[in-house]
């Protein structure tokens, strides 16, 4: 009998191959993503749900070339890409035992208004659970990667790769992080303010990918995300656990890239994620059951 891994239990990518897919996605940035960078036409840009939620040809474009390049790859993956997705894909996750979620221009808005905060993310799921995260900044060619083998490490030109680490977290008035006001329900919105007193400092980047760098790499504590899409998030949980922190849903439970309902919590540790969330119970209130 084999001593190799069960058929339903994929190994994880070979160093090769998480280097063809680092190559594919720096080659649609620059194809698609960077050469529409501050080029943009009004033709070029459109609303999803209102004037803050816009798509760009580039998050089209860049898409279509992952999503080929990845089934080149692996032509049996499930594929979920935000600029394709069906609510039924989005819970094909949990069935996959390959899955890849695309987030081709993570930070749309600011990407569409000139700003330079905006990423790539990419994630590979087995049955739901992230096993290889990857957010990329097509602006410094710097990767961020991590699988559910080694350490959370930034790759750059010219420079060795460097494991990053998680914060040391601290007490709640220590503690700075994300979370952003405008994407919780609106009768939560002047509690969540409210703690702006007791945090050293709230931010909203409006980027994910972006975020989710800042709590790998330590420079701030934690991260709340709401409106779970596995494309935003997928990714920097892995990358996040990887570099040390405490990844769970605020509710307690493990975060699965088919969830859409809840939120996420991620912070340096386990310790400081209890803190956090302590003080964001009230959030849990009126969370969705099942």
């Amino acid at each position: 009998m084999s001593d190799s891994l069960p058929m339903t239990i994929p190994a994880p990518l070979t160093p090769a191959r998480r280097t063809q897919i680092i190559n594919l996605v720096r080659r649609a940035a620059r194809a698609e993503i960077l050469p529409r960078f501050r080029t943009l036409s009004t033709n070029d840009i459109d609303q999803k749900s209102g004037p803050m939620d816009v798509v760009t040809a580039a998050d089209k474009e860049a898409e279509k070339m992952i999503a080929r390049g990845l089934l080149a790859l692996f032509p049996n993956a499930h594929i979920v890409g935000e600029e394709s997705v069906t609510d039924d894909k989005v819970a094909g996750l949990a069935d996959a035992e390959m899955g890849f979620t695309i987030d081709p221009v993570d930070g749309t808005w600011n990407f569409a208004h000139g700003l330079a905060t905006f990423g790539v993310i990419l994630s590979m799921t087995r049955f739901g659970v992230p096993v290889f995260g990857l957010i990329y900044d097509p602006i410094t060619d710097e990767v961020l990667i991590a699988d559910e083998t080694g350490p959370a490490q930034v790759i750059a030109p010219r420079r060795p790769a460097r494991s990053v680490t998680v914060s040391k977290g601290g007490p709640v008035e220590s503690l700075s992080g994300f979370a952003s006001v405008y994407n919780i329900p609106e009768n939560k919105r002047a509690e969540l303010i409210g703690l702006m007193t007791r945090f050293q400092r709230l931010y909203s980047l409006r980027c994910a990918a972006h975020e989710f760098r800042m709590v790998a790499q330590g420079h701030v504590d934690f991260i709340l995300c709401p409106n779970l899409t596995p494309w935003d998030h997928a990714a920097g949980s892995l990358i996040v656990r990887r570099a040390g922190g405490h990844v769970a849903c605020l509710d307690g439970s493990e975060y699965r890239a088919q969830m859409r309902d809840g939120y996420l919590l991620c912070a340096s540790d386990a310790a400081t994620w209890g803190r956090v969330r302590d003080a964001m119970s009230f959030l849990l209130e009126d969370q969705p059951k099942g």
